[in-house]
């Protein structure tokens, strides 16, 4: 790769800017930021800035990563497709389900390749979670139980989170689509998910606009039952899994990275890796989609996975609306 550009500048885009002069140290890289304003300050990794996707397309890039808020998403991507410049859109790949529609009938109409960055399925432990649910090795699946909770205030503590892409509808903000991971291993691991119900829910705590969290029941083709909850208010991140099955059950620690099999025997640590580097999910994902790009083997997130996740959490918005609670207990 010689040409790369790099679209929005905030903190996912610094690390996809680090990360493509990690893996080609030759690159010229362009950066734009998602209003197409060119920054005053310096941009890091950055060795052009430019100001419109017309002068991407111009300076004749390899591919480019979409790395703006999910709204613009397909303002951004839609005329790289056109002009059969390969994409690869971090998540959520948009913010209705009609928008992610049009790029994959873009990408398909243009022969574009396009992939969404979903990085979380490179994790070791995700790969490895992967082998033992296929293996059947819990047996039967009875239930899961699928967890995401973090301070919102703590993501960025260099900005006022009343400010952040997260905080805001316009900008995509919300527990939903900001944890969409959630939606995309969930289904990536057990199969369609089918909304039976869900509690979204917007506490005084932290005053804002979108819902800070979420409880969804949800059901699979073979009618395991699904719990998932995402929240911004965990003061300690935590982010876990446990499936139910009738031969154990396997407990997932994505933050710790690492798998346990609890059965009446006692629990066994089948993967445990705590230490790994989790940047190399994000090189590992960037290596898959110059992969698919050289039409070679690869592991990488379509614009069709992707959708389903929007679909469903577009479901969930029209059909639950969000309540508004106090954030204070009882007594106080």
């Amino acid at each position: 790769m010689e040409r790369v550009a790099v679209i929005g500048l905030g903190n996912i885009a610094i690390r996809h800017r680090r990360n493509l002069k990690l893996l080609f140290p030759n690159i010229q890289l362009f950066a734009m930021s998602a209003s197409g304003r060119i920054p005053q300050e310096s941009v890091s990794d950055a060795d052009h800035l430019i100001g419109s996707i017309d002068a991407v397309i111009a300076n004749k890039v390899q591919f480019v990563i979409i790395a703006s808020p999910a709204p613009f998403h397909v303002s951004h991507a839609l005329p790289l497709i056109q002009a059969g410049i390969p994409v690869l859109i971090e998540k959520p790949v948009a913010v209705s389900l009609e928008s992610a529609q049009k790029l994959q009938d873009a990408s398909i109409r243009y022969q574009t390749h396009v992939a969404v960055g979903y990085c979380l399925r490179y994790l070791s432990s995700a790969l490895e979670m992967k082998s033992l649910l296929a293996s059947n090795k819990i047996g039967h699946l009875y239930h899961a139980y699928v967890e995401i909770g973090q301070y919102l205030p703590d993501w960025r503590p260099s900005k006022d989170y009343r400010d952040s892409v997260s905080a805001k509808a316009s900008l995509g903000g919300g527990a939903l689509l900001e944890l969409s991971h959630e939606f995309d291993y969930t289904q990536w691991l057990l199969g369609d998910l089918t909304l039976e119900h869900a509690i979204l829910r917007q506490t005084k705590e932290l005053g804002l606009e979108v819902e800070d969290s979420a409880d969804m029941l949800l059901s699979t083709s073979k009618q395991a039952i699904v719990h998932m909850h995402l929240d911004f208010l965990q003061r300690k991140a935590h982010r876990q899994c446990r499936f139910v099955g009738s031969k154990g059950a396997l407990e997932w620690d994505l933050i710790g990275n690492e798998i346990r099999f609890v059965t009446p025997q006692g629990t066994q640590v089948l993967y445990s890796e705590p230490k790994w580097d989790k940047n190399q999910m994000y090189t590992a994902m960037l290596a898959d989609f110059v992969a698919q790009i050289h039409q070679q083997p690869n592991q990488c997130i379509s614009l069709a996975e992707a959708a389903q996740s929007v679909e469903l959490i577009e479901e969930i918005k029209q059909r639950f609306p969000i309540k508004s609670v106090s954030g204070e207990l009882e007594g106080e």
